[in-house]
């Protein structure tokens, strides 16, 4: 199978987590799914699959701290698609995190969804939101 056709298809090992997550919010099975830190597992699963033949060459890449090495990685059809997985595990960790602390403190699913797109879309960006979301929802409801 091609580096693109993987591109392309991982997409697929997350996006039924983040449909649940913004669109079912309140599903009991959403909640339970969500629950599982596992859901990422198929992601992070598919990344050990494809690092794990060329990692002397990645670790060497990712521990060089010089932006051309780490330049020269992403810059392949190889590279670009760890990079992807790496994105969609990661992303979909932070989101589910983001989801049931979101729950915990009763913080709108109406606001957490826009948050949530972001997070997957943006990673960091959403995560960051996310904290000042919560951190105001803190606020407002300590005078209260």
């Amino acid at each position: 199978m091609s580096f693109a056709t993987i591109f392309q298809l991982s997409f697929l090992l997350v996006a039924p987590f983040w449909l649940l997550m913004v669109f079912a919010p309140h599903w009991r099975w959403t909640k339970r799914i969500i629950a599982s830190p596992w859901i990422s597992a198929a992601a992070a699963l598919l990344y050990t699959v494809l690092v794990l033949p060329s990692i002397a060459d990645v670790f060497t890449s990712v521990s060089n701290s010089e932006l051309a090495s780490v330049a020269a990685l992403l810059g392949t059809e190889a590279g670009a698609t760890l990079g992807w997985v790496h994105f969609l595990a990661f992303d979909l960790f932070v989101g589910r995190w983001a989801y049931l602390d979101s729950r915990e403190k009763n913080i709108s699913a109406w606001l957490m969804a826009p948050v949530l797109f972001l997070i997957l879309m943006l990673g960091p960006f959403g995560f960051l939101l996310y904290l000042l979301v919560r951190e105001v929802y803190a606020r407002f409801a300590s005078k209260q």
